[in-house]
């Protein structure tokens, strides 16, 4: 007697689906991180759909991930919007941040080589020279040179620390929040600027001088400080801007 093996088709189908899912979900993501869809807008599942040319159930799904993310969420009467983070939240998640960010720095004072210093030295000039202009623009839907070169400098150490959880669990914060408004905060505050330049410096000065707990004293102020500026931001414009 022959027996026919039975063949099981739903978890190849299932696979292209939430491929489909993820990369629609990313794809939103770095819209919202770059403020091309900026925070309190709302996203719509049909015009999504259409714009991707797919139907609404993949578009729903990768909404509901970002939501799971913290990105977005869901307010009555008007669906799934951006998430205006309130200021204790990028206050709390500063705090955590400082201190693994603190400890990248210490470690990378031992391991940082003189190419990954040069590139410090290198990215700092860059937003150093931003600094000194009247009000840098800032473009929707496009990274600007100073949050390009910031995410430079703080790469950089997490790699020279060699600790791939520090650098996983730091991201993760990170893409919590738009990245965008880091960008918009500079651009408004030529102090905020200047400050941001001179904690750089600090921080690779220790670095280059292999003293660790410098280095990490010297970071984990400089994320607590990003945090204030951050959570000010949110709360001059919570009860204007967003709530319109």
């Amino acid at each position: 007697m022959t027996r026919t093996m039975a063949t099981t088709t739903n978890e190849p189908s299932q696979q292209p689906a939430q491929a489909l899912v993820d990369d629609l979900a990313e794809r939103i993501r770095q819209r919202i991180m770059t403020g091309e869809i900026p925070i309190g807008a709302q996203l719509r599942q049909a015009a999504l759909a259409t714009e991707f040319g797919v139907s609404r159930t993949p578009v729903r799904e990768a909404l509901r991930q970002l939501q799971m993310g913290g990105l977005i969420t869901v307010v009555p009467n008007r669906g799934a919007v951006v998430r205006v983070p309130s200021p204790w939240e990028v206050r709390a998640a500063h705090e955590v941040r400082a201190e693994l960010e603190g400890l990248a720095a210490e470690r990378a004072a031992t391991r940082l080589s003189d190419q990954q210093l040069a590139a410090l030295r290198r990215a700092n000039e860059t937003m150093r020279r931003a600094s000194q202009r009247a009000r840098p623009r800032v473009q929707a839907g496009v990274t600007a040179p100073t949050t390009s070169a910031n995410d430079e400098i703080h790469t950089i150490i997490h790699e020279a620390a060699r600790n791939p959880w520090l650098g996983r669990m730091i991201n993760q914060i990170n893409e919590s929040f738009p990245r965008n408004v880091l960008a918009l905060v500079l651009a408004e505050d030529p102090n905020a600027r200047r400050e941001t330049v001179r904690e750089h410096d600090e921080i690779i000065d220790a670095l280059e001088r292999g003293d660790a707990a410098a280095a990490r004293d010297a970071m984990h102020r400089h994320v607590i400080d990003a945090g204030e500026q951050l959570a000010r931001w949110y709360e001059e414009r919570s009860t204007t801007v967003f709530q319109a």
